[in-house]
């Protein structure tokens, strides 16, 4: 029988795991109990934002598994570190939520994809930029109905470059699987959630351009694109193009979405947080102002990732499946791959030769 509080434990307590835990603490019933992290100086700040004592701190998180002390845990640690914890997260049975990407390679992702079939724990797959409140408005406005048949749906992300992380792992393709997995399998994710389709084929230009080039670590420079444009083709038609640029720091909105079909088009810009409806009759385009006052901790994604919680902790209460599928991470790593295929090799390269089968 569950705790009256649901216990969570968190794995990996850098910037990202720092916010889960800030996200956990605003959720009535809810409680970090434990946590895990190898690096002793995210661990001290860990242990302080959980307000836990040194018996629930551990410096690896087979410790924290076997530790009793949880009933679900979120993973946070570094990219590459993901498919091997995600081995023992499974094996324990323990609800989890994991951040994005699932893993590194797309045999990785399939793997965990398929060791979680017919799981009795709640196992979700971290994609909180479906719950960013604009984003989410322009998702329930297309399926309403309201542009009609979705034909092109067009992703911008114009940002500030990556953040440093402990020990700088973020710096290399090996870690992250390469900028379009690490960061952009969110847009695929919400390209394919948006198009309700199958990706068939995916053609890709990018580059590293200006960012990191004068890094020097052991000698190596850094290796991760700064920009890109992609285009994912679907099984019915619909085309989806992203729009990267690591260097644009002076953006008004970080990211821009739009939804074009054959009756109107709708936009979501973050984080103004609104979005803007345009009819193809010549009327007033319309500016809706759009807020979800179940936010309790905004954090560093407008939001997002408490509501992601929010979403998490009901299923794991009620034990029903999850909205944000382990699946729904394959697929978004496997599109980031495809698409740096596509740049390495310089062609389209279809999803097939990427899932296999």
């Amino acid at each position: 029988m569950m705790m009256d509080t649901l216990r969570y434990g968190v794995i990996g307590t850098g910037m990202m795991g720092v916010e889960h835990i800030e996200n956990i603490n605003a959720i009535n019933g809810a409680a970090v109990t434990a946590i895990s992290d190898p690096d002793a100086g995210s661990r001290a700040t860990g242990q302080a934002v959980a307000g836990i004592g040194d018996e629930a701190t551990f410096g690896d998180h087979r410790s924290l598994l076997s530790s009793g002390l949880v009933d679900a845990v979120v993973l946070a640690s570094p990219n590459f570190t993901h498919a091997e914890i995600l081995d023992d997260v499974i094996a324990s049975g323990v609800h989890f939520l994991t951040e994005k990407p699932l893993a590194i390679t797309v045999a990785d992702a399939q793997r965990l994809t398929a060791a979680v079939e017919g799981s009795d724990a709640v196992c979700w797959m971290g994609l909180e930029y479906r719950y960013k409140p604009s984003i989410a408005k322009l998702i329930d406005e297309v399926r309403s109905g309201l542009v009609g048949e979705v034909k092109m749906i067009a992703i911008r992300e114009h940002r500030f470059p990556f953040l440093t992380k402990v020990g700088d792992w973020n710096r290399f393709t090996e870690n992250t699987g390469g900028t379009l997995v690490e960061k952009c399998c969110h847009f695929f994710d919400l390209m394919t959630l948006i198009a309700d389709d199958e990706p068939v084929r995916v053609y890709a230009s990018g580059a590293q351009d200006v960012n990191h080039l004068d890094e020097s670590y052991d000698g190596r420079v850094p290796d991760v694109l700064d920009n890109a444009f992609v285009i994912v083709d679907y099984a019915g038609g619909t085309r989806a193009l992203l729009d990267l640029c690591l260097f644009a720091e002076g953006s008004r909105n970080e990211q821009e979405l739009a939804v074009m079909g054959d009756r109107a088009k709708v936009e979501a810009f973050v984080p103004e947080n609104f979005i803007r409806i345009s009819h193809r009759d010549g009327s007033p385009s319309e500016d809706i102002a759009v807020e979800d006052d179940r936010i309790a901790h905004e954090g560093l994604h407008e939001g997002s990732s408490y509501l992601e919680h929010l979403d998490f902790y009901e299923a794991v209460r009620a034990g029903t499946p999850p909205k944000v599928t382990l699946g729904d991470g394959l697929l978004s790593v496997a599109v980031g791959i495809a698409a740096h295929r596509s740049i390495e090799e310089g062609r389209p390269v279809m999803m097939s030769e990427v899932l296999g089968g």
